[in-house]
């Protein structure tokens, strides 16, 4: 049963940002609810990005963050292509 929940979230996840900017279908979006509904996890995760979206829409302030701190964080996260050479 794990390993079916594990692929559930899996899933799931993968239509988290559109979930969020409210562009699933309601099928989707339903079978998304239902799912945090019973799933701690996920639950967890959703309500984090929601809350790092909300504060980077109202931070004011740019800040620079060192390219040390930037270069580290985009490799942590698997998004290198991003990283300038």
């Amino acid at each position: 049963m794990l390993d079916h929940e594990h692929t559930e979230c899996q899933k799931l996840l993968g239509s988290l940002s559109d979930y969020l900017d409210g562009e699933v279908s309601g099928e989707l979006c339903l079978e998304i609810e239902r799912h945090i509904s019973g799933c701690h996890n996920c639950r967890i995760v959703i309500d984090t990005l929601r809350k790092t979206i909300s504060l980077y829409h109202t931070s004011s302030d740019s800040v620079d963050v060192p390219a040390d701190v930037r270069e580290r964080l985009y490799r942590t996260l698997n998004l290198e292509d991003f990283l300038k050479d």
